[in-house]
């Protein structure tokens, strides 16, 4: 890669002037990323000329008016306050990742290869648990269909492929480089289209091999797709680890979904989460949604403003903390139980408690007792007074979540950023103020005080005025489970006592 290490950027525009006149194609535009890469876009560089979205009608609602909601997010109050009109600079492209030819009709084809100058491909199915045929789908063939597309725009300076630091899971440490595929992506997609779809399921964990799930497998194939295009376009491939609250902008705290440590924090803070099977000590990889996109926008900057060369490697970028930013499991629910006493959050169930345990058989033991043993009475009780039970559903999700985290949570990987860190040091002197990233310096504390507040406000739609009532709320469940703790822990003194051998060992002192 060594356009990075060597390139002169004496003559080279700025960030903004680079994407100042260019037309940009976003896929995965109504996502979590995607609408802060597009709201970063349209707040840092207002001249470009304007952004195409591919957006597949949804659950009866058209494509266009998918736009008019994703624009009512949040997320874009920024660009309302300061850039009005951003609006008109964002279109439609009706289609879908799924579809051979991403479903575009001819005319939408035409235009994205005749006017598109920069392509990210942000678009993917994150969830641990699809089935194959559909992982495959959408993230081998649709990458499979956007560098096909790729290859037919006339004036491409580069194309953005996000992947993730997680594609390699089965190696350590993880280096920003190529590895070669866990099968050849080619006859994937032929079994993927021709087998029967329970043969399929049948044979999908044998398929995986070394990898995790269909996730991870697909990812890592769809990653030698946009690497056989070596020197052919001119390509970055990203890979952002764990993706979270901003730190910054648009807004800090800003979160659309419950990814990473959110649902943790939210389920905790809740007080239906009592146990989590993990290492304490185990280091967690996150990443602040505003400084991936950052990373996104200066690789696409750097890539962009050199011309193709046949002879140009892939860039690779690990986007995540790696070495500069460290936190542990442990520290991060030490962390949750600091913040919550000045801000919980409404309605708590129980107190916010539970703990972080390495055995397996614990673990399961408290998920018995401490989770669905409360849901059922709690259920119950809801369902005797005529309203609808929901925790026993509730704390079905967490521990299916928690099942496909497990692999996750469990294992510690080595993330190596070198490429990353050093393609900040690229970033022209007038525009780090804007597009500068780093991770080593942002406050821990400070940061999750804003993510709980991000929760609180944008994932549970809980109010600020609230908040008195609801500390008065955590301050009675605070009694409560201590007044529980104290008659369990008194019955269990009282159970022990009355064994015969503990009886008998107290007369036979007693005579002594």
């Amino acid at each position: 890669m060594g356009f990075l290490e060597d390139r002169d950027l004496s003559g080279v525009p700025s960030i903004p002037e680079f994407y100042k006149g260019k037309t940009i194609f976003i896929t995965g535009g109504s996502g979590f990323m995607g609408k802060v890469l597009i709201e970063k876009l349209l707040y840092s560089c207002p001249d470009l000329d304007r952004i195409y979205l591919l957006l597949r009608n949804k659950k009866g609602v058209k494509s266009e008016d998918r736009l008019a909601e994703l624009f009512s997010s949040i997320c874009f109050d920024r660009l309302r306050r300061e850039r009005p009109g951003f609006e008109s600079k964002v279109f439609v492209i009706a289609g879908d990742v799924l579809e051979i030819g991403l479903g575009l009709s001819e005319e939408d084809r035409a235009l994205i290869v005749n006017r598109v100058n920069i392509v990210f491909h942000v678009a993917a199915s994150v969830r641990f648990d699809d089935p194959l045929e559909y992982a495959v789908r959408m993230n081998l063939r649709g990458t499979k269909e956007m560098v096909e597309l790729a290859t037919d725009i006339r004036n491409l300076n580069v194309f953005i492929h996000v992947s993730t630091s997680y594609s390699n899971t089965n190696r350590d440490p993880i280096e920003e480089v190529l590895y070669p595929p866990h099968a050849d992506w080619r006859d994937t997609l032929e079994v993927c289209e021709n087998i029967d779809p329970y043969e399929l399921k049948v044979l999908t964990p044998k398929y995986l091999g070394e990898l995790p799930n269909t996730y991870t497998f697909s990812k890592q194939l769809a990653e030698n797709v946009v690497a056989e295009y070596k020197g052919i376009l001119p390509i970055v491939i990203i890979r952002p680890s764990i993706v979270i609250s901003a730190v910054e902008e648009p807004v800090p705290g800003w979160i659309e979904n419950f990814n990473g440590p959110a649902a943790l924090l939210v389920a905790c803070g809740k007080g239906i989460m009592r146990s989590l099977y993990t290492d304490p000590d185990l280091i967690a990889d996150y990443m602040p949604v505003d400084i991936s996109i950052k990373s996104f926008i200066v690789a696409s900057w750097l890539r962009g403003t050199k011309e193709l060369s046949p002879t140009d490697d892939v860039p690779i970028y690990n986007c995540c903390a790696g070495k500069l930013n460290n936190i542990t499991m442990g520290e991060m629910v030490s962390i949750g139980r600091k913040i919550y006493p000045s801000m919980p959050l409404n309605d708590m169930l129980w107190h916010v408690g539970g703990d972080l345990t390495t055995s397996k058989t614990l673990h399961y033991i408290k998920v018995i007792f401490l989770h669905l043993l409360p849901a059922i009475l709690v259920d119950t009780i809801l369902w005797l007074i005529g309203r609808k039970p929901l925790l026993v559903k509730i704390q079905r999700r967490i521990y299916i979540a928690n099942l496909a985290l497990m692999y996750y949570i469990t294992k510690q990987w080595t993330f190596d950023n070198k490429n990353l860190v050093l393609l900040r040091s690229k970033i022209l002197e007038g525009d780090r103020k804007d597009f500068y990233y780093e991770m080593e310096n942002v406050d821990q504390y400070q940061y999750f005080v804003n993510s709980v507040t991000g929760g609180r406000k944008y994932l549970l739609k809980e109010k600020d005025e609230d908040l008195p009532k609801a500390r008065i709320h955590y301050k009675r469940m605070l009694i409560l489970d201590t007044m529980v703790q104290i008659v369990f822990h008194s019955y269990l003194f009282w159970w022990f006592l009355n064994l015969s051998v503990v009886q008998n060992l107290i007369a036979y002192l007693s005579t002594v």
